[in-house]
Protein backbone atom coordinates (compact mmCIF):
# COMPACT_ATOMS: atom_id res chain seq x y z
CA UNK A 1 0.00 0.00 0.00
CA UNK A 2 1.02 3.50 -1.10
CA UNK A 3 0.05 6.52 0.83
CA UNK A 4 -0.96 9.08 -1.71
CA UNK A 5 0.95 11.53 -0.07
CA UNK A 6 4.38 9.74 -0.81
CA UNK A 7 3.71 10.72 -4.98
CA UNK A 8 2.86 14.04 -6.56
CA UNK A 9 1.49 12.56 -9.61
CA UNK A 10 -0.50 10.40 -12.01
CA UNK A 11 0.53 9.30 -15.08
CA UNK A 12 -2.04 9.59 -18.03
CA UNK A 13 -1.47 6.94 -20.77
CA UNK A 14 -3.89 8.18 -23.67
CA UNK A 15 -3.58 6.92 -26.54
CA UNK A 16 -0.60 5.47 -28.96
CA UNK A 17 2.77 5.51 -27.35
CA UNK A 18 4.09 5.87 -31.13
CA UNK A 19 5.49 8.83 -31.54
CA UNK A 20 4.04 9.52 -35.21
CA UNK A 21 1.05 9.00 -34.50
CA UNK A 22 0.86 11.03 -31.49
CA UNK A 23 2.09 13.83 -33.65
CA UNK A 24 -0.65 13.19 -36.12
CA UNK A 25 -3.15 12.88 -33.27
CA UNK A 26 -1.79 16.00 -31.47
CA UNK A 27 -2.83 17.80 -35.07
CA UNK A 28 -6.03 16.43 -35.28
CA UNK A 29 -7.20 17.40 -31.83
CA UNK A 30 -5.34 20.96 -31.76
CA UNK A 31 -7.19 21.75 -35.07
CA UNK A 32 -10.41 20.32 -33.29
CA UNK A 33 -9.84 22.50 -30.28
CA UNK A 34 -9.90 25.62 -32.35
CA UNK A 35 -12.58 25.00 -34.21
CA UNK A 36 -14.53 24.63 -31.02
CA UNK A 37 -13.20 27.83 -29.58
CA UNK A 38 -13.52 29.91 -32.48
CA UNK A 39 -17.20 28.22 -33.45
CA UNK A 40 -18.47 29.25 -29.90
CA UNK A 41 -16.79 32.17 -29.79
CA UNK A 42 -18.73 33.39 -32.88
CA UNK A 43 -21.78 32.03 -31.88
CA UNK A 44 -21.17 34.19 -28.50
CA UNK A 45 -20.81 37.05 -30.53
CA UNK A 46 -23.81 36.37 -32.81
CA UNK A 47 -26.65 36.09 -30.14
CA UNK A 48 -24.98 39.13 -28.26
CA UNK A 49 -24.92 41.36 -30.70
CA UNK A 50 -27.84 40.56 -32.72
CA UNK A 51 -31.28 41.57 -31.41
CA UNK A 52 -33.23 39.35 -33.14
CA UNK A 53 -31.80 36.61 -31.31
CA UNK A 54 -32.40 38.21 -27.10
CA UNK A 55 -35.16 35.70 -26.52
CA UNK A 56 -34.93 32.60 -24.27
CA UNK A 57 -34.16 30.09 -26.88
CA UNK A 58 -30.80 32.13 -28.09
CA UNK A 59 -29.99 32.87 -24.26
CA UNK A 60 -29.89 29.31 -23.10
CA UNK A 61 -27.89 28.58 -26.79
CA UNK A 62 -24.97 31.18 -25.29
CA UNK A 63 -25.01 29.75 -22.07
CA UNK A 64 -24.84 26.27 -24.13
CA UNK A 65 -22.02 28.07 -26.15
CA UNK A 66 -20.20 29.31 -23.17
CA UNK A 67 -20.12 25.43 -21.24
CA UNK A 68 -18.89 23.76 -24.43
CA UNK A 69 -15.97 26.43 -24.25
CA UNK A 70 -15.24 25.93 -20.69
CA UNK A 71 -15.81 21.85 -20.74
CA UNK A 72 -13.56 21.21 -23.67
CA UNK A 73 -10.46 23.62 -22.22
CA UNK A 74 -11.15 21.51 -18.98
CA UNK A 75 -9.32 18.45 -20.66
CA UNK A 76 -7.98 19.07 -24.48
CA UNK A 77 -5.01 21.05 -23.07
CA UNK A 78 -3.87 18.78 -21.24
CA UNK A 79 -4.49 16.13 -24.08
CA UNK A 80 -2.00 18.18 -26.38
CA UNK A 81 0.54 18.37 -24.12
CA UNK A 82 0.64 15.16 -22.89
CA UNK A 83 0.62 14.12 -26.56
CA UNK A 84 3.86 16.04 -27.43
CA UNK A 85 5.23 15.04 -23.82
CA UNK A 86 7.41 12.19 -22.74
CA UNK A 87 6.42 11.81 -18.99
CA UNK A 88 2.79 12.21 -20.05
CA UNK A 89 2.40 13.05 -15.83
CA UNK A 90 -0.48 15.01 -14.45
CA UNK A 91 -0.48 16.41 -10.44
CA UNK A 92 -2.85 14.49 -8.30
CA UNK A 93 -4.33 18.17 -6.99
CA UNK A 94 -4.79 18.87 -10.66
CA UNK A 95 -6.08 15.52 -11.28
CA UNK A 96 -8.82 15.81 -8.85
CA UNK A 97 -9.24 19.57 -9.79
CA UNK A 98 -9.50 17.99 -14.08
CA UNK A 99 -12.22 15.58 -12.25
CA UNK A 100 -14.56 18.49 -10.03
CA UNK A 101 -14.94 20.12 -13.64
CA UNK A 102 -15.22 17.84 -15.60
CA UNK A 103 -18.47 16.37 -13.63
CA UNK A 104 -19.39 19.86 -12.90
CA UNK A 105 -19.73 20.96 -16.87
CA UNK A 106 -21.32 18.00 -17.92
CA UNK A 107 -23.90 17.86 -14.92
CA UNK A 108 -24.42 21.33 -15.97
CA UNK A 109 -24.61 21.03 -19.72
CA UNK A 110 -27.18 17.65 -18.65
CA UNK A 111 -29.22 20.14 -16.76
CA UNK A 112 -29.40 23.10 -19.48
CA UNK A 113 -30.52 20.64 -22.23
CA UNK A 114 -33.48 19.36 -20.35
CA UNK A 115 -34.37 23.28 -19.36
CA UNK A 116 -33.88 24.09 -23.40
CA UNK A 117 -36.24 21.02 -24.30
CA UNK A 118 -38.29 22.53 -21.56
CA UNK A 119 -38.17 25.93 -23.50
CA UNK A 120 -39.26 24.48 -27.05
CA UNK A 121 -42.22 22.69 -25.46
CA UNK A 122 -43.23 26.03 -23.78
CA UNK A 123 -42.54 27.97 -27.25
CA UNK A 124 -44.34 25.18 -29.30
CA UNK A 125 -47.12 24.16 -27.06
CA UNK A 126 -48.27 27.98 -25.60
CA UNK A 127 -46.55 30.42 -28.52
CA UNK A 128 -48.67 33.58 -27.53
CA UNK A 129 -47.97 32.89 -23.87
CA UNK A 130 -44.26 32.21 -24.32
CA UNK A 131 -42.60 35.58 -23.29
CA UNK A 132 -44.60 35.73 -20.35
CA UNK A 133 -44.31 31.99 -19.43
CA UNK A 134 -40.52 31.91 -20.22
CA UNK A 135 -39.53 35.41 -18.80
CA UNK A 136 -36.01 36.56 -18.42
CA UNK A 137 -36.14 36.22 -14.23
CA UNK A 138 -37.24 32.76 -14.90
CA UNK A 139 -34.31 32.04 -17.37
CA UNK A 140 -31.93 33.44 -15.37
CA UNK A 141 -32.52 30.99 -12.58
CA UNK A 142 -33.33 27.96 -15.15
CA UNK A 143 -29.64 28.90 -15.89
CA UNK A 144 -28.11 29.26 -12.46
CA UNK A 145 -30.04 26.48 -10.69
CA UNK A 146 -28.09 24.06 -12.79
CA UNK A 147 -24.77 25.28 -12.47
CA UNK A 148 -25.58 25.27 -9.05
CA UNK A 149 -26.74 21.94 -8.46
CA UNK A 150 -23.89 20.61 -11.24
CA UNK A 151 -21.57 22.15 -8.97
CA UNK A 152 -22.98 21.09 -5.24
CA UNK A 153 -22.48 16.95 -6.80
CA UNK A 154 -19.31 17.44 -8.42
CA UNK A 155 -17.99 19.39 -4.84
CA UNK A 156 -19.63 15.83 -2.81
CA UNK A 157 -17.95 13.57 -4.80
CA UNK A 158 -14.87 15.25 -5.21
CA UNK A 159 -14.42 15.71 -1.26
CA UNK A 160 -14.77 12.53 -0.92
CA UNK A 161 -12.26 11.56 -3.34
CA UNK A 162 -9.83 14.06 -1.94
CA UNK A 163 -9.39 11.57 1.38
CA UNK A 164 -8.82 8.14 -0.98
CA UNK A 165 -4.65 7.01 -0.32
CA UNK A 166 -3.59 5.62 -3.76
CA UNK A 167 -1.28 2.42 -4.68
CA UNK A 168 1.94 2.39 -5.79
CA UNK A 169 0.22 2.08 -9.87
CA UNK A 170 -1.04 5.79 -10.00
CA UNK A 171 -1.13 5.01 -14.07
CA UNK A 172 -4.68 6.31 -15.01
CA UNK A 173 -5.63 4.27 -18.94
CA UNK A 174 -7.24 7.55 -20.14
CA UNK A 175 -6.51 11.08 -21.62
CA UNK A 176 -8.04 12.43 -18.41
CA UNK A 177 -8.99 12.61 -15.04
CA UNK A 178 -12.60 11.01 -14.02
CA UNK A 179 -13.81 10.29 -10.80
CA UNK A 180 -14.21 6.89 -11.72
CA UNK A 181 -10.97 6.45 -13.16
CA UNK A 182 -9.14 7.37 -10.06
CA UNK A 183 -11.67 4.48 -7.59
CA UNK A 184 -9.54 1.44 -9.37
CA UNK A 185 -6.05 3.30 -8.21
CA UNK A 186 -6.93 3.53 -4.56
CA UNK A 187 -6.41 1.18 -1.43
CA UNK A 188 -8.86 2.75 0.41
CA UNK A 189 -12.29 1.55 0.54
CA UNK A 190 -13.88 3.64 -2.34
CA UNK A 191 -17.30 1.52 -1.83
CA UNK A 192 -18.86 4.92 -0.18
CA UNK A 193 -17.55 7.06 -3.18
CA UNK A 194 -18.62 4.63 -5.80
CA UNK A 195 -22.26 4.27 -4.02
CA UNK A 196 -22.26 7.67 -3.97
CA UNK A 197 -21.29 8.58 -7.72
CA UNK A 198 -23.57 6.02 -9.12
CA UNK A 199 -26.53 7.37 -7.08
CA UNK A 200 -25.69 11.21 -8.36
CA UNK A 201 -24.97 9.87 -11.90
CA UNK A 202 -29.01 8.44 -11.91
CA UNK A 203 -30.31 11.27 -10.33
CA UNK A 204 -28.43 13.76 -12.52
CA UNK A 205 -27.99 12.41 -15.92
CA UNK A 206 -30.92 9.81 -16.00
CA UNK A 207 -32.92 12.56 -14.31
CA UNK A 208 -32.49 15.16 -16.32
CA UNK A 209 -32.73 12.44 -19.24
CA UNK A 210 -35.89 11.72 -18.35
CA UNK A 211 -37.23 15.14 -18.33
CA UNK A 212 -35.89 15.65 -21.70
CA UNK A 213 -37.86 12.73 -22.87
CA UNK A 214 -40.95 13.67 -20.72
CA UNK A 215 -40.66 17.43 -22.80
CA UNK A 216 -40.46 15.72 -26.17
CA UNK A 217 -43.33 13.33 -25.56
CA UNK A 218 -45.47 16.61 -25.26
CA UNK A 219 -43.81 18.41 -27.92
CA UNK A 220 -44.76 15.57 -29.93
CA UNK A 221 -48.03 14.76 -29.14
CA UNK A 222 -48.44 18.81 -29.83
CA UNK A 223 -46.94 18.81 -33.32
CA UNK A 224 -49.09 15.98 -34.15
CA UNK A 225 -52.29 17.88 -33.10
CA UNK A 226 -51.49 20.79 -35.72
CA UNK A 227 -53.58 20.50 -38.66
CA UNK A 228 -51.68 21.50 -41.55
CA UNK A 229 -48.31 19.70 -42.83
CA UNK A 230 -46.55 23.14 -42.93
CA UNK A 231 -47.33 24.16 -39.03
CA UNK A 232 -45.78 20.66 -38.25
CA UNK A 233 -42.43 20.77 -40.20
CA UNK A 234 -42.35 24.19 -39.11
CA UNK A 235 -43.04 23.41 -35.52
CA UNK A 236 -40.50 20.53 -35.41
CA UNK A 237 -37.77 22.54 -37.16
CA UNK A 238 -37.41 24.66 -34.12
CA UNK A 239 -36.62 21.74 -32.47
CA UNK A 240 -33.84 19.55 -34.42
CA UNK A 241 -30.82 21.36 -33.03
CA UNK A 242 -31.43 20.67 -30.00
CA UNK A 243 -32.62 17.04 -30.51
CA UNK A 244 -29.28 16.46 -32.42
CA UNK A 245 -27.21 17.70 -29.89
CA UNK A 246 -29.46 15.40 -27.28
CA UNK A 247 -28.91 12.42 -29.09
CA UNK A 248 -24.54 13.34 -29.16
CA UNK A 249 -24.35 13.85 -26.16
CA UNK A 250 -26.37 11.75 -24.17
CA UNK A 251 -25.77 8.88 -26.85
CA UNK A 252 -22.16 9.08 -26.30
CA UNK A 253 -22.07 9.92 -22.77
CA UNK A 254 -24.09 6.86 -21.88
CA UNK A 255 -22.40 4.22 -24.02
CA UNK A 256 -19.12 5.59 -22.37
CA UNK A 257 -20.15 5.07 -18.74
CA UNK A 258 -21.33 1.49 -19.83
CA UNK A 259 -17.63 0.85 -19.85
CA UNK A 260 -15.31 -0.02 -17.18
CA UNK A 261 -12.61 2.51 -16.44
CA UNK A 262 -9.89 0.10 -18.42
CA UNK A 263 -8.81 2.25 -21.23
CA UNK A 264 -10.58 0.29 -23.76
CA UNK A 265 -9.95 2.01 -27.43
CA UNK A 266 -14.04 2.08 -27.26
CA UNK A 267 -14.29 3.84 -23.23
CA UNK A 268 -12.00 6.08 -24.98
CA UNK A 269 -13.84 6.60 -28.09
CA UNK A 270 -17.02 7.44 -26.83
CA UNK A 271 -15.12 9.70 -24.29
CA UNK A 272 -13.61 11.74 -26.85
CA UNK A 273 -16.93 12.48 -28.70
CA UNK A 274 -18.73 14.01 -25.69
CA UNK A 275 -15.67 15.36 -24.05
CA UNK A 276 -14.10 16.83 -27.63
CA UNK A 277 -16.01 16.27 -30.73
CA UNK A 278 -19.32 17.30 -29.35
CA UNK A 279 -18.32 20.60 -27.95
CA UNK A 280 -17.25 21.32 -31.75
CA UNK A 281 -20.31 20.25 -33.62
CA UNK A 282 -22.88 21.97 -31.57
CA UNK A 283 -22.07 25.41 -32.69
CA UNK A 284 -21.88 23.68 -36.64
CA UNK A 285 -25.45 22.27 -35.38
CA UNK A 286 -27.28 25.08 -34.87
CA UNK A 287 -25.18 27.16 -37.58
CA UNK A 288 -26.52 24.80 -40.52
CA UNK A 289 -29.86 24.21 -39.24
CA UNK A 290 -30.81 27.38 -37.71
CA UNK A 291 -32.08 30.12 -40.40
CA UNK A 292 -32.32 32.65 -37.47
CA UNK A 293 -28.82 31.95 -36.28
CA UNK A 294 -27.67 32.21 -40.44
CA UNK A 295 -29.61 34.85 -41.13
CA UNK A 296 -27.99 37.04 -37.87
CA UNK A 297 -24.22 35.58 -39.70
CA UNK A 298 -24.96 36.94 -42.25
CA UNK A 299 -25.76 40.37 -40.91
CA UNK A 300 -22.99 40.41 -38.76
CA UNK A 301 -20.34 39.78 -41.70
CA UNK A 302 -22.07 42.57 -44.00
CA UNK A 303 -21.92 44.58 -41.15
CA UNK A 304 -18.02 44.00 -40.61
CA UNK A 305 -17.68 43.77 -44.41
CA UNK A 306 -19.23 47.92 -44.70
CA UNK A 307 -16.71 48.64 -41.64
CA UNK A 308 -13.66 47.80 -43.34
CA UNK A 309 -14.59 49.04 -46.24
Amino acid sequence: MGNRSMFSEFILLGFSADPQTQILLFVLFLVIYLLTLMGNLVMLLVIRIDPHLHTPMYFFLRQLSFLDLCHSSVTVPKMLENLLSESKTIFVESCLAQAFFVFATGGTEACLLAVMAYDRYVAISSPLLYGQVMSNQLCVGLVWGSRGLAFVDALINSLLAVNLDYCDDHTIPHFSCELSSLFPLSCSDTATNFTLLLCSSVLHFFGTFIMIVSSYARIVSTILSISSTSGRSKAFSTCSSHLTTVILFYGSGFLSYLFPASGSPLEMVFSLQYSVVTPMLNPLIYSLQNKEVKAAMRRMLRRYVNIFT
